[in-house]
Formats: structure tokens, sequence, C-alpha cells
């Protein structure tokens, strides 16, 4: 009895198999990419990578979850309620200038 070779997987011994149409909305791309860190992300929204504070971190999770939010919706209400403080006791925000 000889041996039977294997090498083409699975599908050499089904046959191809028909794609199966994908479910949902289509994914539509309106949005510019300028950064890579935007890649993923909705309208006017960037990855950004800080280091925080582990207690700090803790608090923000525990918000978030007897919130019923996402963590960065946490964090986003945090720094527009810091940058409102900021700007009712120094004035407009100027943008830093760019190179």
């Amino acid at each position: 009895m000889s041996k039977k070779n294997f090498t083409g997987g699975l599908n050499s011994l089904l046959g191809d198999q028909p794609e199966k149409p994908k479910r949902g909305r289509p994914v539509t791309q309106t949005k510019e990419i300028t950064k890579s860190s935007q890649e993923g992300t909705k309208e006017n929204e960037t990855r950004a990578t800080f280091i925080v504070n582990e207690e700090l971190l803790d608090k923000l999770k525990a918000i978030a979850y007897w919130e019923r939010k996402l963590i960065k919706e946490v964090v986003d209400t945090a720094l527009q309620d810091a940058i409102g403080k900021y700007e009712k006791k120094n004035g407009d925000i100027k943008p830093i200038p760019k190179k």
C-alpha cells in the first residue's frame, strides 16, 4: 500500500469551497489618515501612549466600570475638564507651531 501525500492540506481533499459572504455593513473609510496612529480610529481620534501612575489608572478603570463607560470616554471627559479649567484661568491655549 502506498503512502498518500497530503501536502495540499484539507482543501485538496474537500475541493474549493465557495467563500461565505461577509456579514454586516461594509466598512467605509471617509477619514483621511495622515499618521499611522490614526489607523482604526474614528473621525477626530488618534492613538496615544502615556505613562500613568498605577493608582490613578486603577481609579480610572473603576470609574469606567461603575459608570458603564469606556476608559477612553472617562479619559476624554477628564482631559476636557482639565483643559477647560486651565483655559478659564489662563485664557485660550495657543497651538504649538508646526515645524
